[in-house]
């Protein structure tokens, strides 16, 4: 259930609202826009029927949310949230670019790749330290060796850090060096993992499931938000269809659909998405004019020599390319890069 105050309620009033409900057992999440503020209640039904919450002072009106997730919908916030990710804000007028390696490979390879990102107009740098692979014999990344060549990165050219975390045990480990917690798309539904990066409040960058409805996505997003972390960000990465030209099928259709149902930023990873660089810049491109808040481009010094994915990696000049290009659509739709 919703709680829509009217706009010239007061503070104590607002107050009164709370205390009713806690009271009652009920969780609350609070959302204070320009105009007004809403409430959002999380708990047993029975318990919020009950509450003749219409006939308190302040109330404009309580509205029964009947999907599944709540606080990822628009109904519970109308206006775009915009997350602060240390000083970069993702969501509202600005198009962020997060760029970098698949994996972190060595220090040379990432300290290049970082020099690059940034000199184009990259805001993150991306570059995974653990690493999933669908084969057990597949490089699996270089764990805290390479975070502590991410936090290096960090500090010698001022970007953000995005990288992957894998399971519960790595939370801690890997929000000490990054500024965004990446849940890959084989973890969308480790509901686990989903509450254990809720509680660590840090921003989320929520990957698309391989396999994955829009429904299960946004429900997803709900465990995160539903342990009061409201740092999160989507990114569809692309989707298993029966088409086999390319790796997966860049769903950008999702784009304006979450932007219908949800709040929350959106981001567009073209890699994963298309799985050939030729398809990268086209893509980003479609991908900014749709709507994404921002865009996650895989990019390696030398992609025949990538360890991991470097038929989807860009060269620096092909980057490079790319920022230009995505700039000018930017404008083109009112929007500017970060």
């Amino acid at each position: 259930m919703i709680i829509v105050m009217n706009p010239t309620a007061t503070q104590t009033e607002i107050d009164n609202v709370i205390a009713r409900v806690t009271a009652a057992g009920l969780k609350v999440h609070l959302s204070e826009g320009k105009l007004r503020t809403i409430i959002g209640l999380i708990g047993e039904k029975k318990l919020m029927v009950q509450l003749p919450l219409e006939a308190m002072a302040g109330v404009e009106k309580a509205i029964s949310v009947t999907a599944g997730y709540k606080l990822v919908s628009r109904e519970f916030k109308n206006e775009d949230t915009v997350i602060d990710v240390g000083g970069v804000l993702v969501g509202g007028p600005h198009i962020v670019v997060m760029a970098g390696p698949c994996a972190v490979e060595s220090r040379e390879q990432l300290l290049e790749s970082a020099r690059i990102v940034k000199e184009a107009g990259a805001q993150f740098l991306r570059g995974g330290a653990y690493k999933p692979r669908t084969s057990p014999y597949s490089f699996q990344g270089l764990e805290e060796k390479g975070l502590e060549m991410l936090a290096e990165a960090r500090s010698l050219h001022g970007l953000k850090i995005v990288t992957e975390v894998v399971d519960i045990e790595s939370v801690p480990v890997v929000g000490a060096y990054a500024d965004v917690l990446q849940i890959g798309a084989r973890n969308m539904q480790n509901f686990q993992l989903l509450k254990a990066v809720g509680k660590s409040g840090m921003p989320v960058l929520l990957k698309r499931g391989i396999a994955a409805t829009i429904n299960e996505w946004l429900h997803a997003a709900e465990y995160i938000m539903s342990e009061g972390n409201f740092n999160v960000m989507f990114c569809e990465r692309g989707i298993r269809t029966f088409e086999e030209y390319t790796r997966n099928t860049l769903d950008l259709s999702a784009v304006a659909a979450l932007k219908n149902l949800s709040h929350l930023p959106v981001i567009v990873d073209p890699s994963h998405g298309t799985g050939l660089w030729k398809l990268v810049r086209p893509m980003a491109k479609a991908a900014v004019a749709g709507g994404a808040d921002g865009l996650m481009i895989e990019v390696h010094p030398n992609p025949a020599e990538a360890l991991s994915d470097g038929n989807q990696s860009l060269t620096p000049a092909n980057y490079q390319a790319l920022m230009s290009e995505v700039a000018a659509v930017a404008r083109a739709v009112d929007r500017r890069m970060a």
